[in-house]
């Protein structure tokens, strides 16, 4: 049959796959390795379609259609953005969501130990492609985002924010061409410059029926364990499968605070400041005492109230061997 191929003496349905792209991500001259990565995919008998993105939300749009046709894979080739917008297209499917890094936030592809992009080594494209194919299928939590009439808004994989983090995004969002080719540089210094004006504000943080009030400089909802682009180990313990975020406050009177807050975590001894508390929970809800800038995954997401609820394993993620072994609490599958 036409839609079968020979693996041994046995018929196996021919696999069909998706590859999404940003263009506007990493390197230039992008055509080259991502032909690369579809032909590496089809020596293992897969149908390879190349799909670049041609507009914001057009991710979500190509992998839904994966969906609709059929297809077992979507690998999204992009940073943290586009892996938001893909996993959007995904939510609650069968089809699986690979994870080819190539934009300046890599924070996923940090937490799995995924080959990262380098601009004078276009073929480290082929080498995450290489540790996805031998890795496995696990299905992992997202969140999902409220809107402010009730209804289903956003879903998002790895942290949303208020505060800091939400303003910053706000703030620098879309990047100048200058910043996006200075790469995690350009990133830092646009943050270094507008970081000092970020808000700090009263909040009460309903953590599934508990109340927490404060002073903020920050309040992180946590799906993962590295956050700031992978840059910060913040939820060392955290798995992406139990069911539960890592609700993070940060207490403080004014936003140098924040700044005292970033060499505990890369010293890995935040957990022992008084003014940081952590919190599990499933559904988090975010009242300020004027509207506040939020994040989720390092998007723009309008300003607080916020309101975002676990969605218990909604994402069938291909995940390679090089992830850490207690990241997950269930045994993978394969693709």
């Amino acid at each position: 049959p036409k839609d079968c191929t020979i693996i041994g003496q046995k018929l196996k349905p021919m696999l069909n796959a998706t590859l999404i792209y940003n263009p506007l991500a990493g390197p230039a001259n992008l055509s080259a390795p991502i032909t690369l990565v579809a032909d590496y995919w089809r020596t293992y008998g897969w149908r390879v379609a190349i799909k670049p993105t041609q507009f914001a939300g057009h991710a979500t749009i190509l992998a839904q259609e994966a969906v609709t046709a059929g297809h077992q894979l979507v690998l999204a080739g992009g940073g943290d953005g586009t892996l938001c917008e893909v996993a959007n297209g995904l939510v609650g499917t069968e089809t699986v969501l690979g994870l080819l890094p190539l934009g300046t936030g890599n924070s996923l592809a940090k937490e799995l130990g995924i080959p990262l992009p380098q601009r004078w080594n276009t073929h480290r494209l082929l080498q995450a492609a290489e540790v996805l194919a031998a890795g496995r299928v696990q299905r992992i939590d997202l969140g999902l985002r409220t809107d402010r009439a009730g209804g289903n808004g956003r879903y998002w994989v790895l942290w949303a924010g208020v505060g800091a983090d939400g303003f910053l995004s706000h703030q620098m969002e879309p990047r100048p061409k200058w910043s996006k080719k200075l790469g995690v540089t350009g990133y830092a210094l646009q943050g270094l410059a507008v970081a000092p004006q970020a808000p700090v504000f009263a909040a009460a943080v309903e953590v599934d029926g508990r109340t927490y009030e404060g002073n903020f400089v920050l309040i992180v909802v946590s799906n993962c364990r590295r956050y700031a682009g992978g840059e910060l180990l913040l939820s060392p313990q955290a798995q992406m499968d139990d069911g539960l975020f890592e609700v993070w406050l940060f207490r403080g009177e004014h936003i140098a605070r924040a700044f005292l807050y970033l060499p505990e975590i890369m010293l890995g001894r935040h957990l022992d400041d008084g003014d940081l508390t952590v919190i599990n929970g499933r559904t988090i809800t975010i009242h300020t005492d004027r509207p506040i800038p939020a994040q989720t995954d390092g998007d723009r997401a309008g300003h607080s109230p916020l309101t975002v609820s676990i969605q218990p394993r909604a994402l069938r993620l291909l995940v390679p061997n090089t992830a850490p072994a207690d990241l997950f609490s269930q045994p993978g599958e394969e693709i």
